[in-house]
């Protein structure tokens, strides 16, 4: 349940950056290329979340 949490808590703030980055460097964006910028941000927080729990259980 607690993994669910923090997934619905990176989706709703991908989301919420994602359309607030792209109406403010290109509000003539449409809302396929807003959801795909959220997606992004959110498989970016698991990669750098993947990156960061390998690297501390390198050393």
């Amino acid at each position: 349940m607690v993994r669910f949490n923090i997934f619905v808590m990176r989706a709703v703030l991908g989301a919420v950056f994602a359309v607030v980055l792209s109406r403010i460097f290109h509000p003539e964006f449409n809302i396929a290329y807003v959801a795909a910028f959220a997606v992004l941000l959110v498989g970016m927080a698991y990669g750098l979340e993947y990156w960061r729990n390998k690297k501390s259980k390198k050393g």
